[in-house]
């Protein structure tokens, strides 16, 4: 579990790109030491980066299926490749170009660390919708603290910039987020 860059949240700042919590989720570019740490079967989940006025949430999470090298990922996600959408925004995960060199548009040093462990996942659940969104920043940090046995003002209090989390941690947050779903 990690909290993404100040600024990145899906209702009230910029898109999170990374990971791409779509149909098939990934984890491209960021976080290499959690893609480096997990392994098939292990999950990932993000919670929102710091937004004035905006309390964070967790905005969802993925199971981890596999690892593979960048320039797969660019043959197997044409749409998740770093480009530019019609807003000039950044978007898209997969940070080589079609000759396996850093696309252009990746600005981020440590290149060659950060195209190894492309984590393709599945079995996605995503707060996307107004409801969910307002019920997951109403909860998050209590559930945070509950997971954790922690107190603290914000989710980095709580659990630090990323945690490890056990197969009971993930199966709580796994049934809070699918509720939230359900009942929203």
């Amino acid at each position: 579990m990690f909290i993404t860059s100040s600024g990145y949240d899906p209702d009230r700042g910029h898109a999170i790109n990374d990971p791409y919590l779509g149909d098939i989720p990934t984890l491209g570019a960021c976080m290499p030491n959690i893609r480096r740490l997990v392994v098939p079967g292990d999950h990932i989940f993000t919670v929102s980066g710091s937004v004035p006025g905006a309390p964070q949430y967790v905005v969802g999470g993925f199971e981890v299926v596999q690892k593979i090298h960048a320039k797969e990922a660019y043959v197997r996600f044409p749409k998740l490749r770093v480009h530019l959408d019609k807003k000039g925004e950044k978007i898209g995960n997969i940070i080589v170009d079609s000759d396996g060199r850093q696309n252009a548009l990746d600005t981020h040093d440590g290149f060659e660390q950060r195209i190894d462990n492309y984590i393709v996942g599945r079995d996605p659940i995503v707060l996307t919708h107004s409801k969910e969104i307002m019920r997951g920043r109403l909860e998050t940090l209590d559930v945070l603290r509950n997971l954790f046995g922690k107190d603290g003002a914000a989710p980095i209090e709580v659990m630090g910039r990323w945690h490890r989390l056990d197969e009971d941690q993930i199966n709580v947050l796994r049934r809070w987020l699918i509720a939230i779903k359900r009942d929203s």
